[in-house]
């Protein structure tokens, strides 16, 4: 397993106006992983990931990329540093086609995958690449293509919020497939995700939350042997 930490997150306190919402939250990504972020609803998963991108209104602590510290850091600075984020919502553009879409974000560093190869990735996208505007996209197709726009960007921490929501589950199998192969491909994922079964068959590391806080670390090795835990913790 991969051993460099390329995300080092500390006592990582974000406010919403004057609700606090994280409480020294604590965890590191390691180059290479697929890392989950598990969690109760309202436990925090979601303001984790827009306080690392800088999109929240007050943040203090320490995320370090690669080294550097990044809390001082504009949002763009921070994806031009080389972290991408797909959001829950997705924000696919609604009038552009899927290779419109695909061809408008920046690259912001080499390594980014080209059209071709995103194709081979998702051959739904492919099927619909002049035809459909956005807005025409079913649910899971909007959801490949949000991933599939940020592997453009040349980004290596790809930062994933719930990208199994609502979906049918042969998409979820899809989507499953697509990350472990962007792993392979030297790709680091942080995902937030509330589907635990879903989690187990893509990724090394899961930390739970609660609360606004990281409460434990389980490897994916051991989470079978965890699920009593688990359950508790998430309820289910």
């Amino acid at each position: 397993m991969p051993d460099a930490a390329m995300l080092e997150v500390k006592q990582l306190n974000s406010w919403y106006g004057e609700s606090h919402i994280l409480h020294g939250v604590d965890f590191d990504v390691r180059e290479g992983e697929v890392v989950t972020l598990l969690g109760r609803n309202g436990a925090g998963k979601t303001t984790t990931m827009k306080s690392i991108m800088g999109l929240v209104p007050r943040r203090e602590g320490s995320i370090r990329y690669r080294g550097a510290e990044t809390v001082g850091y504009l949002p763009n600075a921070i994806a031009k540093a080389g972290i991408a984020f797909c959001p829950e919502e997705r924000g696919i553009f609604a009038s552009l086609t899927v290779n419109e879409n695909l061809l408008l974000p920046p690259v912001v560093a080499p390594g980014g995958l080209d059209v071709d190869t995103i194709y081979a990735l998702f051959p739904n996208l492919k099927e619909r690449a002049n035809t459909a505007q956005g807005t025409k996209l079913s649910g899971g197709e909007q959801q490949m293509l949000a991933i599939a726009r940020i592997l453009r960007t040349g980004a290596r921490l790809l930062l994933l919020d719930e990208p199994t929501e609502g979906l049918a589950p042969v998409i979820v199998q899809q989507i499953g497939r697509t990350i472990r192969e962007i792993k392979s491909r030297g790709f680091t994922v942080l995902l937030v995700e509330q589907n635990f079964r879903f989690a187990a068959t893509v990724a090394d590391r899961h930390y739970v939350m609660e609360h606004g806080r990281v409460v434990d670390m389980i490897p994916n090795t051991q989470l079978e042997a965890s699920m009593d835990k688990l359950h508790e913790y998430l309820g289910v």
